[in-house]
């Protein structure tokens, strides 16, 4: 499976470019990502075909967009503005070197390493409002509201010996989140279906048992007799399960969410750039200075909210 999405991902690549066979199985993949039963509706590649070229195009500009690659280096600590915003020290830098699992595992392998490697590095930005001392002129003034950033929770992802190797990996990572998104949303739409379900199953028990005289649900409280309020219910829930599609057509419903995402896939999973002034205790500053430098980097988002500091980083052999 990885093959292929490779061959689809090469660098340059357009969705007009890609052989028909490889968005055959690039279709498969979103069906078998998502909800297999989709493959029950009539035309089901064709209807995601346009949707999945979307997608494959948004995925390799997105990939091939992010850079330059920052060189993940203890030598290059003191001079690069980036890994001293990213890591507090060089002392911490280096312990994440030594410690980062995917690194640990490749030094374990045989030849590894030894021409360097690529992988992405995703971070997590922490911004705290606290309180702190600040110079008015020669006036030092206390309690001072201060919002300090840190950069938290560093990992490695998809690393490999050649950046190549490394970006077919992040195309394919994005494509497949893609995906788990659309799937997130089909997971919550049956989730809320069911529940409806349920709910009018009880609504209709009870409306059947009140127009037949039967009151007295719960003996306690002298029973629910409300037929009017019922049959208003019951009619709402009716109506929001008629907006989520009939029973035979929920299929194309959720052929129709993983089309959405991925059609619109810039919309569900994106990278932005941001700007930061920081000085060296990692306090937010307006403007840069002798004591407070500026660093720009991109982030990672998605639709379900999250923001991850993303960086392209090579490791020195």
């Amino acid at each position: 499976m990885l093959r292929f999405l490779q061959s689809i991902f090469r660098r340059g690549t357009k969705g007009g470019a890609v052989p028909a066979s490889l968005v055959n199985k690039a279709i498969e993949r979103a069906v078998d990502g998502t909800d297999p039963w989709i493959r029950a509706v009539f035309a089901y590649k064709k209807k995601l075909r346009p949707a999945v070229m979307h997608a494959i195009d948004h995925v390799v500009t997105l990939v091939d967009g992010t850079g330059p690659v920052l060189p993940l280096d203890l030598q290059s600590y003191d001079t690069n503005p980036n890994l001293r915003t990213y890591f507090v020290t060089a002392s911490e830098m280096a312990d994440f070197l030594e410690r980062e699992p995917n690194l640990v595992q490749m030094r374990g392998q045989s030849a590894s390493l030894q021409h360097g490697a690529t992988a992405l590095l995703l971070m997590e930005k922490r911004e705290r409002l606290t309180l702190g001392a600040s110079l008015s002129g020669d006036v030092v003034l206390r309690d001072v509201p201060q919002v300090t950033v840190s950069f938290e929770a560093h990992r490695l992802m998809d690393l490999n010996d050649s950046e190549e190797e490394t970006r077919y990996q992040l195309k394919r990572r994005a494509y497949d989140h893609l995906l788990r998104i659309a799937l997130g949303r089909i997971t919550e739409m049956k989730t809320k279906r069911g529940t409806l379900e349920k709910h009018r199953t009880l609504l209709s028990s009870k409306l059947s048992l009140l127009q037949r005289g039967g009151f007295g649900f719960d003996p306690r409280s002298g029973g629910e007799t409300d037929v009017a309020g019922l049959e208003k219910r019951l009619a709402d829930i009716e109506a929001q399960l008629l907006a989520m599609g009939k029973d035979d057509k929920m299929l194309e419903v959720y052929l129709g969410v993983v089309a959405d995402v991925l059609g619109r896939a810039e919309e569900y999973l994106w990278v932005g750039t941001e700007t930061l002034v920081v000085d060296r205790m990692g306090i937010k500053r307006k403007e840069a200075g002798a004591d407070a430098r500026e660093v720009t980097f991109d982030v990672l988002c998605d639709a379900e909210g999250r923001k991850l500091v993303a960086s392209l980083v090579n490791i020195p052999a």
